[in-house]
């Protein structure tokens, strides 16, 4: 007996002229909708120009070329063309989530940036913007028209790990498919030192070289470093850091990585500064590092390490460092909560599949909750926004000019993902969607004293 009438298995009658929309029906509506005929050309033309003049924005600095070459002119000084290729394009960019939709569409080709990209990479935060009771339903009809045009179209590749996510073999997998790509590649747009991560813009002027050497001596600094001490780098790269605090600071430092091709540049690099007595860089896990050290670095690892294993990183983090040391944990946060673009739209996920396979950005009030349950104590937090902003405005550009070595390098498909992914990313960095974190982690000793001074003056002597 279940407890429920008896009349509980009769079918409800239904309202008179109402029609009773079951799993069955959906299926029939839905095959009757791809079942109807593709569009005509001129209806495909008609939908595509209402739509765009309907949800593009009203400033913008880019013009839109359709297939026959007709053009939306853009409405200030033009910086940009976003060219749809053929009739299947928009309809291709406008499936959900958006911003998995458009950056596929990208890397298939179905549309082409000409000029500056970034000037188009928030296209997706302005779709929803003009929407309107009634204007919604016109706007429908003609998402349906393009998509019933486009038709189906099968994903670009993308990373696809195998085993338990953040496991120390899907995480070599995952660094391997970001960072193995070439040496050669990353070496035409990043700075001499190789530094991939947010540079330090004190006036705002500074090359990209001379910013990022100052990024390094301020993390140096932060870290107080002195002569003799050993320094533990997480995620050390191309060994950008660890030769400049033994260069600058006279520290001894064990450098880990994940990636076997980062490791032999960095090496190469470490030889070629005569340093190999005083620096030492391994392929290995943060998770299998022995020893004791005075200060800890961890620079744009930490959006590696997964939100399950964000306790277990600051737990080895703590147990690594002397009492009294000093860890700086660098790293991209959650930047401004979208609330007036809906979470189907931007879902976030491009950059996971095709970018930065498991990764994962926290908020920085969780990253500092994970690191205090581990016993350290927040010193000092710094937000370097518009740095990253800055710092990335410049690996785009020198890419765009080094983009024939480029594409002999890795390829037409790799080169419009990270053409894609850098000039969107300095939007969602100038614009606060993204932001970036420097956290100063002590680890008090006996009688609660840590490293550092009583002012932060010394950072800018």
């Amino acid at each position: 007996m279940t407890g429920l009438p008896a009349d509980h298995k009769r079918p409800r009658p239904q309202p008179t002229g109402g029609v009773a929309v079951t799993a069955a029906t959906a299926v029939l509506i839905a095959t009757a909708i791809q079942q109807r005929p593709r569009p005509t050309l001129p209806e495909v033309r008609a939908a595509a120009w209402r739509l765009l003049r309907a949800v593009l924005p009203s400033r913008r600095a880019f013009a839109v070329q359709l297939w026959d070459g007709s053009v939306l002119p853009a409405t200030e000084p033009e910086t940009a063309r976003l060219i749809l290729r053929s009739p299947d394009s928009l309809g291709r960019m406008l499936r959900l989530p958006l911003d998995v939709a458009m950056g596929e569409a990208y890397l298939r080709g179905d549309y082409d940036i000409e000029g500056d990209v970034g000037s188009v990479a928030g296209i997706a935060d302005t779709f929803d913007a003009h929407l309107t009771p009634t204007s919604i339903a016109q706007h429908l009809r003609d998402v349906e028209v393009l998509r019933r045009q486009a038709g189906g179209a099968p994903p670009p590749p993308f990373a696809q790990l195998e085993g338990q996510p953040h496991s120390r073999k899907r995480d070599r997998q995952a660094i391997t498919y970001h960072y193995d790509v070439s040496n050669n590649f990353y070496q035409l747009w990043l700075d001499r030192r190789m530094v991939y991560s947010c540079a330090y813009f004190p006036n705002g002027s500074e090359t990209l070289d001379e910013a990022q050497h100052a990024k390094l001596e301020l993390i140096c600094r932060k870290l107080r470093l002195k002569p003799g001490e050993r320094l533990l780098d997480i995620g050390c790269g191309w060994g950008g850091l660890a030769i400049y605090a033994a260069q600058h600071h006279g520290v001894q430092v064990l450098g880990v990585t994940l990636s076997e091709r980062q490791l032999r540049e960095g090496r190469q690099r470490v030889e070629a500064a005569g340093l190999a007595g005083q620096v030492k860089l391994e392929l290995l896990d943060y998770r299998d590092v022995r020893g004791e050290f005075d200060k800890i670095s961890s620079v744009g690892m930490a959006e590696h390490v997964g939100r399950r294993q964000m306790s277990a990183y600051f737990a080895k983090a703590y147990a690594a460092l002397r009492p009294g040391g000093l860890m700086l944990n660098h790293a991209i946060s959650d930047g401004l909560q979208q609330a007036r673009v809906s979470s189907l739209l931007q879902s976030g996920n491009f950059a996971r599949r095709y970018v930065f396979p498991d990764g994962e950005l926290l908020s920085i009030w969780e990253t500092l909750k994970y690191a205090s349950e581990a016993l350290f104590e927040v010193r000092d937090v710094e937000n370097l926004r518009e740095h990253y902003a800055q710092t990335l405005k410049h690996w785009a550009a020198n890419l765009e000019r080094e983009q024939a070595s480029a594409l002999a390098e890795v390829g037409p498909e790799r080169f419009r993902l990270w053409r894609l992914y850098l000039n969107a990313a300095a939007y969602y960095f100038e614009n606060g969607h993204l932001s970036i974190f420097q956290a100063l982690l002590a680890k008090p000793d006996e009688q609660r004293r840590v490293d550092l001074p009583r002012s932060r003056a010394d950072l800018y002597r």
